[in-house]
């Protein structure tokens, strides 16, 4: 039997430090079974260089990490989505792209590290903290068992991950 791949959307406004973060978490660890991807509702068009640090800190690929609008997910021939999951409080609050395919959605709000001020060496414990609570958090996604759950269960399961 071939096991689905899900596809998993990553938001957040600018596309530059915690969506980029959970974007390569999931890829790493969710290798074989979760594909990620991450936009942002107003992209900066960089990615914040403490980010792609932390992620090779972590041994996370970051090649071809790059800073993108949410539109190009919601198109016909976007990749069909399974979950679309905000990191970031104003990105929840938004008006979102009708998502083709209906993908599941959550609120895994964490603090935003590049609005941190302070030495670069304190800017970087602010990524890695982040990236700790993202990756704690996939891999209790990563742990439900899909082939299992309902979407129901599934989708309350999802939701209460960004409540930890």
């Amino acid at each position: 039997m071939i096991k689905k791949i899900h596809n998993v959307l990553f938001i957040c406004t600018g596309n530059s430090a915690r969506s980029i973060l959970a974007e390569g978490l999931m890829n790493e660890l969710g290798k074989g079974r979760f594909h990620a991807y991450s936009a942002g509702s107003h992209p900066k068009g960089a990615v914040n260089p403490f980010a792609i640090d932390t992620l090779k800190t972590m041994r996370i690929p970051s090649e071809g990490m790059r800073s993108k609008s949410w539109d190009e997910f919601a198109t016909p021939d976007s990749p069909r989505l399974d979950f679309v999951l905000t990191v970031c409080d104003q990105a929840a609050g938004e008006v979102c792209p009708v998502w083709p395919g209906q993908p599941m959605s959550a609120h895994w709000g964490v603090a935003d590290p590049a609005s941190f001020e302070g030495t670069d060496e304190e800017k970087r414990m602010q990524f890695r903290d982040t990236a700790i609570t993202l990756k704690r958090r996939i891999e209790l996604m990563l742990a439900l068992p899909m082939e299992r759950l309902d979407a129901m269960a599934i989708h309350r399961e999802i939701k209460d991950i960004g409540k930890r």
